[in-house]
């Protein structure tokens, strides 16, 4: 693994981005939505997408310059079509507008329809959180959890996020995919050459694998088995179906479909606080759950953590210590900076 400061990274990415023809606005919150998610400790979905992602960009199947616009609805409901851009633009822009809806109706959601990949759920649900909102975020992608006993993967592992503002240093932050692990794990082990869990996915055939190469050109498992199928199958529906978006395999993969807008949906919703509690009142008794959940014996010896405590430690870390990434992750960075001819160099943490 080699060691980046973040600083390091995000200037180099937004140079990187640039080279596609994007605002140096979108530029910048691509490099950053990317690094923060390797500041979490969300290695799969961080900076190891970036080839993949500005591959797709430079032949078109992501629009950097999308003209995203409401389509249909009305008071604090919306869609918008996201005219094949970014996810990280179409998402950022739907919570964003899902945020102004719910100041003016107390609710607002927003669905989103012909967008890509848009990284982890956590930075839209965040976004309504800064804005002292509870924010839900939510996304399908293309089937790729097979059902027990099924021939083909049926759904996408369709993650999704809940952020909920607390009066300490990080908000409450569910962020989970629904199937046993997300595919970007699967790429992360490939890159870094690593085995993986047999219960985390099959080959093409159906079968158990440790290998993550044969689990990536196969299937994934889904979380709680029936339970995570039907978290699925309702994001899929609320992201894609009535939206008027597509859904399950009308959507296209962003690996084997390199050229091809995937169509993704996204379903964004902010709810205003203030209209149902006081704000301060509210974090109050956020503080109040923390502790409870903390005091919580542990026969270990440890404790309990909220969610998204655990990614904000480990980015108080990473900041102090710098991002790791996989020798073949930099390698593929800078072959394209140097394709690019992006002098901004890629300077490690000694």
């Amino acid at each position: 693994m080699m060691v980046y400061r973040r600083e390091v990274l995000s200037e180099f990415l937004t140079e990187l981005f640039l080279k596609t023809d994007m605002s140096r606005e979108d530029a910048e919150y691509h490099a950053y939505a990317l690094t923060e998610t390797n500041l979490w400790g969300v290695d799969s979905h961080g900076v190891i997408r970036v080839p993949a992602y500005f591959r797709r960009m430079m032949n078109g199947a992501i629009n950097t310059k999308p003209d995203t616009k409401t389509i249909k609805g009305s008071l604090g409901l919306e869609v918008i079509d996201g005219d094949d851009g970014s996810g990280f633009i179409v998402g950022k822009r739907a919570m964003e507008r899902a945020v102004e809806l719910a100041k003016e109706h107390n609710v607002g959601i927003v669905g989103a329809i012909r967008s890509n990949h848009f990284g982890a759920s956590g930075l839209y649900a965040k976004i309504a959180a800064e804005n002292n909102m509870v924010g839900i975020a939510m996304t399908n992608v293309l089937p790729l959890i097979v059902a027990p006993g099924a021939s083909r993967p049926v759904v996408g592992n369709n993650p999704f996020a809940i952020s909920i503002p607390t009066h300490g240093e990080f908000p409450f932050l569910l962020d989970m995919s629904l199937s046993k692990v997300a595919g970007g794990k699967l790429t992360l082990a490939i890159k870094k050459g690593e085995k993986i869990p047999t219960d985390w996915a099959t080959d093409s055939e159906g079968k158990p694998t440790d290998d993550p190469q044969k689990a990536f050109e196969g299937f994934l498992l889904p979380m709680g088995e029936f339970k995570g199928l039907g978290l699925a199958y309702a994001v899929d529906i609320l992201a894609g179906v009535i939206t008027g978006g597509v859904f399950s395999h009308q959507m296209r993969s962003m690996y084997a479909n390199p050229e091809d807008p995937s169509l993704t949906g996204h379903l964004m919703m902010a709810i205003n606080i203030p209209a149902i509690i006081d704000n301060d009142e509210m974090k109050n008794r956020m503080s109040e759950y923390y502790e409870r959940l903390v005091e919580t014996p542990m026969w270990n010896g440890g404790r309990m953590y909220l969610p998204g405590e655990l990614e904000y430690l480990k980015k108080q870390e990473r900041l102090k210590d710098g991002i790791p990434l996989p020798k073949k992750t930099v390698e593929e960075l800078e072959a394209l900076a140097a394709e690019m001819n992006v002098k901004t160099p890629l300077a490690r943490v000694e």
